[in-house]
């Protein structure tokens, strides 16, 4: 049943469970082991034995450690502690009160939001954590859902670290494309300018980007989204009341002299660091002398955000202890706020775990594999190709989970295609696949960046991603659009303006009621 078109089973059957049901933990455990059954043949004993190794994977590899993960899951909970014990010192209602006297409305908020996740371009992970627990205070306070943070949050990270070369995916894809262009011996660029000349190629990450920039704008929302967003107009609860798989911990008695350098020094000294640790790692692992991007490449970014993120709470204890020594606090609190914080990051890290558990397993049955045959085997018009691979990317990513996975899996394919069709189309569909894969791993349930950003908004897991994905669609309809009219008039730049007016379409056609409008203001 490997890497045929079974293998699309399992995957679908966790996805439809977990949009049916909102039970993450138990659909994910259903596509575990569906896709163990599949894998062995139904062989029970097999499939546990499978299912153990998968899982045992996600925390050891080779005979050791798998450091990626831990330091992941490490990372989170360090992340979890900071904020609890910033919460407890009053540094986010400091921060809370600082802004709401200079962002005076819900769209200036989102917008802050939106620039703060297109700063931090050097990793997903430390976007999609960081912007949203910087973030929440002020959305918080304009009444701006969780669901709607999580969005924001979500849309500048992969989106943003794909066109950014000096990021760790950017020396990810860097390496990709050149053993693409090796292998088709082009010389007519180079990996880095192949890169630079496929940014305004990447449709979806400028309709992504100009969708969220629009509904912050225009302040009107659509599909679940309408009602999380009238909820927390309405009644100030910026959570439904049944949103339980994510709270924020009871830390006791916060400190009300709490100043908002409470939060900002441990949020700065944990990008300054990880930043600096991304450096140190990827100086260590070059055997000579290289660019920027190349050291990005080297760097060993799980391990810079565990190291970054132990010095930023070193920071933090140490402020902390600040507002013990001054009587603000008692330091009777110091280890139940560590319990709290951890606790508040458990359900986070329990999915993440079983998302890595079911990638793996999905990546033995062969699910991207198959479909990427598919599109390789395919005898259609080479007019169509740039829209049919983003296409493609987009199932392999929504089902698979993983963005780099259907860029590992795609690129390749998109370059052989082209050189055997119309080598001129080999840019546009290298970076309708990188276009793909981030849609896909945009709405995808079992992705760790969609896990992740829901985690860094307190937002449900699920409630991210029922209001996320109409969103998604909609920005993946004007880049579909985009990738056509590149297909049939060969010019990137008529695409680009076609994402663009279907932007303003979008603009104009979104209009609030004026009952919506007055209560917003």
């Amino acid at each position: 049943m490997a890497e045929s078109i079974w293998s699309l089973i399992p995957p679908l059957l966790a996805i439809i469970m977990v949009l049916l049901t909102r039970r993450v933990l138990i659909s994910l455990g259903v596509g575990i082991v569906a896709s163990a059954l599949f894998i062995t043949h139904f062989q029970v004993i097999d499939s546990l034995d499978l299912m153990l190794g998968a899982l045992t994977g996600v925390f050891l590899e080779n005979g050791g450690l798998n450091t990626w993960n831990v330091y992941i899951i490490f990372f989170i909970f360090i992340l979890g502690i900071i904020t609890n014990f910033v919460g407890l010192m009053g540094g986010t209602r400091a921060f809370g009160d600082w802004m709401i006297r200079r962002v005076k409305t819900r769209m200036g908020a989102q917008i802050m939001t939106i620039l703060l996740g297109i700063a931090l371009f050097i990793d997903d992970y430390f976007n999609s954590l960081t912007v949203g627990q910087v973030a929440r205070p002020i959305t918080d306070k304009h009444r701006i859902s969780r669901a709607k943070l999580a969005y924001i949050v979500d849309s500048t990270a992969a989106p943003v670290c794909v066109i950014a070369p000096v990021s760790s995916w950017g020396a990810y894809i860097l390496g990709l494309i050149g053993m693409v262009l090796t292998t088709h011996q082009i010389v007519d660029y180079t990996e880095l300018g192949a890169f630079l000349l496929m940014i305004p190629m990447n449709f979806y990450v400028w309709a992504a980007l100009g969708v969220v920039l629009v509904i912050a704008i225009r302040q009107v929302d659509f599909g679940p989204m309408k009602k999380h967003e009238a909820h927390a107009l309405k009644t100030g609860e910026v959570s439904p009341p049944d949103s339980k798989t994510f709270i924020d911990p009871d830390s006791g008695p916060t400190s009300s002299l709490g100043k908002m350098m409470d939060l900002i020094v441990p949020i700065i000294v944990l990008f300054i660091a990880t930043i600096g640790f991304i450096f140190w790692t990827g100086v260590q692992g070059l055997e000579e002398k290289g660019s920027l991007i190349t050291i990005f490449g080297e760097a060993d970014v799980s391990k810079s955000l565990f190291y970054g993120g132990l010095i930023s709470l070193l920071t933090t204890f140490l402020f902390y202890l600040r507002h013990v020594i001054k009587g603000q606090l008692s330091g009777g609190h110091f280890f139940g706020g560590i319990l709290n914080g951890i606790k508040s990051m458990l359900p986070a890290v329990m999915i993440l775990i079983l998302a890595w558990t079911i990638t793996d397993l999905i990546d033995q049955l062969g699910t991207g594999t198959f479909l990427a045959d598919v599109v390789k085997n395919s005898n259609i018009s080479f007019a169509l190709l740039p829209f049919i691979i983003f296409i493609m990317a987009g199932l392999i990513a929504f089902s698979t989970g993983t963005s780099w996975g259907s860029f590992a899996l795609l690129l390749p394919i998109a370059g052989q295609i082209a050189a055997a069709t119309h080598m001129e189309l080999i840019l546009p569909m290298l970076a309708a696949v990188l276009a793909g894969a981030v849609f896909g791993d945009h709405c995808s349930p079992i992705s760790d960046t969609t896990i992740l950003s829901a985690t860094g908004a307190n937002c449900h897991h699920i409630d991210h991603v029922m209001t996320q994905l109409p969103y998604s669609i909609v920005a993946a309809v004007i880049a579909g659009a985009g990738y056509l009219t590149l297909g049939f008039t060969g010019s990137v730049w008529i695409g680009l303006i076609i994402v663009f007016v279907g932007l303003v379409v979008l603009y104009f056609t979104l209009k609030k009621p004026e009952s919506e409008d007055c209560m917003s203001r």
